[in-house]
């Protein structure tokens, strides 16, 4: 369980952070976000010149968005629904072929306080990330409490997780 809800000054100055890794490698982000409703665009916009290393963001939270926008296959929304490993894999790489990034954050889960479920419950996140070129990695975290600190330990672990050593 991750528990730790960070600030709106921890997530800008690593915002800000990640926003400097990916302008030294020369790399621009997309984002592709259900349960965050563009947040990690927002915190990664915040910042001043980010036209240097944000691309675009989707905010995807119906099936048909998620279809239409990232090319998710509605054979994999209908077997592992829209809150799964399968679904956050097909996002981010779906927002890395519609758009002119070279790196894809993408997240889905169950911000709450309702739609959680015994094998989903509230607080349950994927989180995808993908390099152009690359591999997609997901992972599954299991957050603590309201809608608000939820979706802050989306941002953050979605953030952290671009490049793992930052």
């Amino acid at each position: 369980m991750v528990t730790s809800v960070p600030t709106d000054a921890q997530l800008s100055d690593l915002a800000r952070e990640v926003g400097q890794r990916l302008q030294q490698a020369s790399l621009q982000l997309v984002t592709a976000e259900s349960c965050s409703g563009g947040w990690i665009a927002k915190a990664m916009t915040d910042i001043a010149g980010s036209s240097a290393f944000f691309d675009c963001g989707m905010v995807v939270y119906s099936y048909e968005a998620k279809q239409r926008l990232l090319g998710v296959r509605a054979q994999t929304l209908e077997q592992f629904g829209a809150v799964s490993r399968e679904t956050v894999l097909e996002m981010v790489s779906g927002a890395l072929v519609n758009s002119g990034a070279g790196m894809a954050v993408a997240v889905t889960g169950i911000a709450g306080p309702g739609g959680g479920s015994a094998d989903k419950p509230v607080g349950s996140v994927w989180i995808g990330w993908k390099q152009r070129g690359g591999y997609a990695r997901a992972q599954l975290f299991q957050f603590d409490g309201d809608r608000d600190a939820i979706r802050r330990q989306t941002v953050l672990q979605a953030l952290t997780g671009i490049f793992p050593a930052v």
